[in-house]
């Protein structure tokens, strides 16, 4: 029998004197955060008591507090064996925090309550929405402003400042008799925290370094000696000093010559003097127009410092041209939020998809109770949410991240009766946003994101003796039209015989009020390539299972080109991936297919590929097709790549030298990671290349590579450049620690800084790695 060791009872004045200290680091972290005083934070920090709803009988009351680190959220739990850490959350998984009645477990189950009494916490992972009823109007203001105010300013907090706070909060947690003083063994139980490993014997020598007082125990100004020893970037003083003086100091002239020679910067004689008064926090060396090395470090690890081009973070390019001549960020069955066959289906769906950019959504319809049609996956058991309320969360989130047009892709299933219900919701909810004209009369090709922005299309099928969408509409009440049904596509046993018994039709009776409703996206089925005599109507398109669009990629790479400067196309995944996997969405941008649909809640390399794309141009979810994938006369083909107006090709030196603040994958606390960074290319078939670095053992605080790549780039304007970091294991399959990817063409030169992001597309507080990248063109 194992016996616990009971802790000694604290006195009453020892208590009081740690909640004392509790309230001057939570005080501190207020400053650090400019919170000082603020009454919400304060309400925060003494906590409250909130119902947590989660369903119609589930409803209990639970004490929710801020901790004093300011970063985390402590919640009570009545669960026997729940571990500490569950109990916790940090500030930095809240994606929104919503007032009212703003999600489907608030519109279902707290509507008996008044609407300024409610909230709900999103995450920004896959986890369910908190959401919860506070006591009194106040108290929910408190929480909705408090927590709002802590994520805009943690968002607004430099990298140092970032790492300074993450760094102090560890060094707290490692603090075990919160003594304010840090022993040996404290001091390695801090290393493990922040991710390295360090022997015993280093360890002790870092700590006499430290122990001016010779006490065995670190405080006050020996704890700083040891965060300025543990947060020194050598590689970064190395630079510093070949452009500096001997006082420290590097001069905006030679500040000009390091950003022109080593940045390829070419405003440099602008920038420098911006930079220093930016980014340097030294007075005197600002008077001075010089920058320390602490305002250099902060310029690296600034938005200016960034991999990313950072006029690439608004919207850049040419934004007039017709619809088809961009690519577009689309969802696959947009309303699950797992797997394809028995998963959930939520409106949280559509809101995580917008406010990811995505500007395609798609919407399966069926008939459902009460005249009322409903979203699933037709023969599946993924749940049910209404029509109506999909228009809404729509309308609501449409434009939030980008003004440019929003394409609702309809596969229809309904009887005509709740087809005109679906137009009826759609007209009444969407009012002004809802596309039911053609654009200034434009009748010959498609408008351009420009003239749709805060439009909402309607992308389905056309009753085929209607005249066509754009010259108006006549009296024809309904007809029979070529059903779509991708659905009854899937590869799996229970779905194709739920098929059968249904006695699937290969038509539908389409009803005029939501033909009506298309206007520049009328639904066909693919019958080959324009015969040139004979053209198809520009507004006239075809969505492709993935196979077909790759063979037809593979196949025809031209032709299929050429259909896509006219026309859109739109791909979706295959039958067999019920899991929601997703397919590598390159080769099919590649020969100009616009709405490339993804599982957008399956995170993984595609995915994180796909983001990397569409961060550019603003974020905006419409990104420009290169020329050559624009013009009428082009002979370019991605299978076979002949001379031509392509580019120049490019040459990528690329050198790997360090990380910074990894997080550990594995909680436990003797796991450190071993990390390793893959750099893989996307592109071109030629370009497709994948390179890795050595592994570092037993350091994911600061490891040291120095390793140098190089890759040929044939095709600049369709690459994209992944880099991966993993945690190395010999015996399985390596754990996922961080990525970052972004086109080719939006890389910048010198020594940059690559802000990583986690497993779902979200950034990392203060996890980077520093490289230096030179392009060269090719001979």
């Amino acid at each position: 029998m194992q016996c616990i060791r009971r802790q000694p009872k604290r006195t009453v004045s020892q208590e009081n004197m740690l909640l004392e200290q509790s309230r001057r680091v939570a005080a501190l972290n207020g400053i650090r955060l400019g919170l000082k005083d603020d009454k919400d934070l304060k309400f925060l920090l003494r906590g409250s008591q909130l119902l947590k709803v989660k369903s119609s009988s589930w409803r209990k009351e639970r004490f929710y507090k801020l901790q004093e680190d300011c970063k985390t959220i402590w919640q009570e739990s009545k669960k026997v064996l729940r571990s500490p850490e569950s109990q916790i959350f940090s500030i930095e998984d809240i994606r929104d925090v919503r007032s009212g009645h703003k999600t489907e477990g608030m519109e279902k189950y707290a509507k008996d309550v008044p609407e300024y009494r409610c909230f709900s916490i999103i995450f920004k992972d896959q986890r369910k929405n908190l959401d919860l009823i506070a006591s009194s109007e106040d108290d929910a203001n408190h929480w909705i402003s408090g927590l709002g105010k802590i994520i805009a300013h943690s968002n607004s907090m430099n990298q140092k400042q970032k790492l300074q706070h993450w760094i102090h909060t560890c060094l707290r947690k490692a603090d075990k008799n919160k003594d304010n003083k840090m022993s040996l063994k404290e001091l390695k139980d801090f290393l493990k925290e922040v991710n390295i490993e360090v022997d015993d014997y280093h360890a002790k020598k870092i700590f006499q370094h430290c122990d001016k007082s010779k006490t065995e125990a670190l405080e006050d100004d020996e704890i700083e000696e040891f965060y300025k020893i543990l947060t020194e970037r050598k590689e970064i003083d190395n630079i510093f000093q070949m452009y500096s003086d001997t006082e420290g100091f590097m001069s905006c002239q030679n500040l000009v010559r390091f950003l022109y020679e080593m940045q390829q910067e070419e405003d440099a004689v602008v920038a420098a003097p911006a930079l220093i008064q930016r980014y340097e926090p030294n007075e005197r060396a600002k008077r001075g127009n010089a920058m320390t090395k602490d305002g250099f470090l902060m310029y690296l690890l600034s938005d200016e410092g960034n991999i990313f081009n950072s006029s690439h973070r608004k919207v850049y390019q040419d934004m007039t041209q017709p619809l088809s001549h961009y690519l577009v960020s689309s969802s696959h069955n947009t309303y699950l939020m797992e797997d394809q066959i028995t998963g959930p289906s939520s409106t949280e769906a559509y809101i995580r998809a917008l406010t990811k950019g995505c500007r395609c959504v798609e919407l399966d319809c069926w008939d459902g109770p009460n005249s009322e049609p409903v979203i699933y996956h037709g023969y599946t058991l993924t749940s049910k949410i209404l029509f109506s309320d999909v228009i809404k969360a729509i309308k609501n989130y449409a434009f939030k991240t980008s003004p440019y047009p929003v394409i609702i892709s309809l596969e229809n299933h309904c009887s005509v009766d709740q087809q005109k219900v679906m137009a009826q919701h759609m007209t009444t909810i969407l009012q002004d946003m809802l596309l039911v004209a053609p654009v200034d009369g434009n009748k010959a090709h498609f408008p351009s994101p420009e003239q749709l922005k805060g439009k909402i299309l309607v992308k389905g099928k056309k009753l085929s003796r209607q005249e066509d969408p754009t010259n108006g509409n006549n009296n024809l009440e309904a007809e029979d039209v070529s059903d779509e049904d991708e659905a009854a596509e899937i590869e799996d046993e229970s779905v194709k015989t739920e098929v059968q018994q249904k006695g699937k039709s290969d038509t539908l009776k389409l009803a005029k009020e939501l033909s009506d409703t298309v206007v520049y996206c009328k639904s066909v089925h693919f019958e080959g390539f324009d015969d040139p005599s004979h053209p198809r109507a520009f507004y006239e398109m075809s969505s492709f299972s993935e196979s077909k669009a790759l063979k037809l990629a593979q196949e025809s790479g031209n032709s299929f080109i050429h259909h896509n400067i006219r026309h859109l196309s739109r791909i979706y995944p295959a039958g067999w991936r019920t899991d929601s996997s997703n397919y590598d969405p390159v080769d099919l941008w590649n020969v100009g297919c616009q709405i490339v649909a993804l599982n957008f809640q399956t995170a993984g390399t595609e995915m994180d590929v796909y983001q990397g794309r569409f961060q550019d141009n603003g974020f905006s979810g419409y990104v420009l097709k290169p020329e050559f994938l624009r013009d009428e006369q082009t002979k370019f083909n991605p299978k076979s790549i002949t001379e031509g107006t392509w580019g120049t090709k490019k040459k990528l030196l690329l050198k790997i030298i360090s990380g910074q603040q990894l997080p550990k994958v594995n909680k436990s606390k003797n796991s450190i990671v071993d990390p390793k960074v893959t750099i893989e290319i996307h592109g071109v078939q030629q370009d497709n290349n994948k390179k890795q670095t050595k592994v570092i053992e037993n350091n994911g605080f600061n490891p040291k590579w120095d390793e140098e790549f190089t890759f040929d780039i044939e095709i600049p304007a369709l690459a994209l450049v992944r880099f991966v970091v993993e945690d190395f294991d010999m015996s399985t399959k390596n754990d996922f620690i961080g990525q970052y990817t972004l086109p080719f063409t939006s890389l910048k030169q010198g020594y940059r800084h690559i802000h990583l992001l986690t497993k779902n597309g979200d950034p990392y507080s203060s996890s980077t790695l520093f490289v230096y990248i030179n392009i060269q063109d090719c001979d």
